[in-house]
C-alpha cells in the first residue's frame, strides 16, 4: 500500500502543473469572451487587442479562441478587418458554458476526486469522491448562474471601465 501511495504522490506533483495550466486556460477563455462582450456590436476584435486588454499571451490566446470557435460561442472573420466576435449575446453565455466546453476533453479522462484520473490507486475505493462531486456541483451552480452580462455589469458597478455601455 505504501508503494501505491508513493506512486500516487509522485504522479500528483507531475499532474499539479497540468492542473494549474488547465485552470489558467479556463480563466483565459473566460477573459477572452468577456473582452469580446465588452466590444459587442463594434465588429471583429483582433487577437492582439484581446491579449493586450486581458493580459493573455497571444500564442496561448490563438489556441483558446480557435477552440472556442468549436463551441459556437465565438466566430471569426478573416482578413485585414478580421478578428473575433461573440456569436451569442452576453446574457446568453454563462461562465459554466465556457468552462464546460474548455474542460470537455478532460471530463472523460479525469476523476474529479483524484488528480491522477484513470491511474488513481484508489479507483472505486475512494472515501473522498462523493465530497468532491458535491463541491464540483456547487461550484458549477455558481458558474451556471453567472452570465457574461452579469460580469459586465459588475465591472461597470465597480467603476473599472466607466465607458462601457450596457
Amino acid at each position: 500500500m505504501t508503494k501505491k501511495i508513493d506512486k500516487y504522490l509522485d504522479y500528483f506533483y507531475q499532474e499539479s502543473n497540468f492542473m494549474v495550466k488547465t485552470q489558467k486556460k479556463n480563466q483565459y477563455a473566460l477573459r477572452a469572451i468577456f473582452e469580446l462582450a465588452k466590444h459587442q456590436g463594434e465588429g471583429p476584435i483582433k487577437i492582439s487587442a484581446i491579449a493586450k486588454a486581458q493580459g493573455i499571451p497571444v500564442r496561448f490566446l490563438e489556441v483558446i479562441l480557435s477552440q472556442l470557435k468549436g463551441s459556437g460561442l465565438v466566430k471569426s472573420k478573416r482578413g485585414f478587418y478580421g478578428g473575433y466576435i461573440l456569436n451569442r449575446h452576453p446574457e446568453d453565455i454563462t461562465v459554466g458554458d465556457i468552462f464546460r466546453y474548455m474542460l470537455r476533453s478532460l471530463e472523460s479522462a479525469k476523476c474529479i476526486a483524484c488528480v491522477s484520473g484513470n491511474s488513481c490507486p484508489f479507483s472505486g475505493n475512494c472515501a473522498f469522491a462523493s465530497m468532491w462531486h458535491k463541491v464540483n456541483e456547487a461550484i458549477f451552480k455558481i458558474y451556471d448562474e453567472t452570465t457574461i452580462q452579469n460580469l459586465l455589469e459588475e465591472e461597470k458597478k465597480q467603476g473599472l471601465y466607466p465607458n462601457i455601455v450596457i
